[in-house]
């Protein structure tokens, strides 16, 4: 069978990255009969190039293969974090600005979430390590342990991706009404003459 095949028999396909300058990590997660499954994950290894501007246009090819190969519905990608060193935030908001490029030239929808929000629908705890999500994630999606990476950013892209699952999967909750006027505009049926 193709992967353009195999990749029909998904209901919605998401794409996690969890964004680094000296790896970076991504997960592919398929859902189908609202069960999410691992297609796969792995980590754009990015330490091999001094340049800084060779490793943004590694991150821009790999991140475009993946999306060209995997066909992803959405990218759920890992805000990056607030740190003291402002070149590090720096270099790390440009790579992710690089992924989430790569994806919008394919018109892939996207959404940021924060680490600890992650790290919440994920595990229960905002302040998790990346070793208690690799653990979770492992079990949640029924991944063989000898099937893990040693590089936690596989992982860490794959549960940007789970969560995102999570968040797809709330109810949509009704905003209330500034004010009694506002209600009877939204609701005209709800009043009676």
């Amino acid at each position: 069978m193709s992967m353009a095949n195999e990749l029909k028999e998904w209901d919605k396909i998401i794409l996690g990255i969890d964004p680094g300058t000296n790896v970076m990590g991504y997960g592919v997660l398929g859902v189908k009969c609202n069960k999410p499954m691992m297609i796969t994950m792995g980590v754009i290894q990015l330490n091999k190039f001094d340049d800084h501007y060779m490793r943004l246009k590694r991150i821009y090819d790999r991140v475009l293969g993946i999306v060209e190969n995997y066909l992803p519905d959405e990218l759920a990608i890992e805000a990056p974090f607030f740190g003291k060193n402002v070149q590090s935030m720096l270099k790390l908001g440009r790579a992710q600005g690089v992924a989430i490029a790569a994806a919008l030239s394919r018109e892939v929808p996207i959404t940021e979430y924060e680490p600890r929000k992650i790290k919440l629908a994920i595990t229960g705890n905002g302040g998790a390590s990346k070793e208690q999500v690799q653990e979770m994630i492992r079990r949640q999606l029924d991944i063989p342990k000898e099937n893990l990476l040693p590089q936690l950013d596989a992982t860490d892209a794959l549960a940007a991706a789970l969560c995102h699952y999570y968040e797809l999967k709330k109810p949509a909750v009704a905003h209330a009404a500034k004010d009694w006027k506002a209600f009877i505009a939204a609701h005209p049926d709800r009043v009676k003459k």
